[in-house]
């Protein structure tokens, strides 16, 4: 599995290793029942320590995203169409607030920001 961790950004490593996986779920690059590599094998490939791979891992199967069988590994849960709805929603409204604020900034009204995001929406 192809993660890309960068040591100059502000994000700690297990939470770029949460978010990429969690991306790769949610685009359908991992499916339902894929196993992931242990711990250990991730922790090695990424040159990183073996507790914020596990903690990586923790986060993601309390998210929902994946789940631990004892003595076999972790695999991709099954996705509840919720959740992922509501992961969307929520990077959506991310770029939305960065958005907003870019218009404040630049003195753009709502009627402009409601038309830009309308022209976008309809291609």
């Amino acid at each position: 599995m192809e993660l890309y961790i960068s040591n100059v950004g502000q994000e700690p490593i297990y939470a770029q290793i949460t978010r990429q996986i969690k991306d790769k779920i949610l685009s359908g690059g991992l499916c339902a029942g894929d196993a992931l590599p242990s711990i250990r094998l991730l922790a090695r490939e990424l040159r990183i320590s073996v507790i914020t791979t596990k903690r990586a891992y923790e986060e993601l199967e309390n998210e929902g995203f994946i789940t631990t069988v004892p003595g076999r590994g972790c695999f991709v849960a099954p996705q509840n169409p919720a959740l992922h709805r509501e992961e969307n929603l929520k990077k959506v409204e991310e770029h939305l607030q960065n958005a907003v604020s870019a218009a404040r900034q630049g003195d753009i009204t709502l009627a402009e920001l409601t038309e830009t995001l309308r022209l976008l929406w309809e291609g």
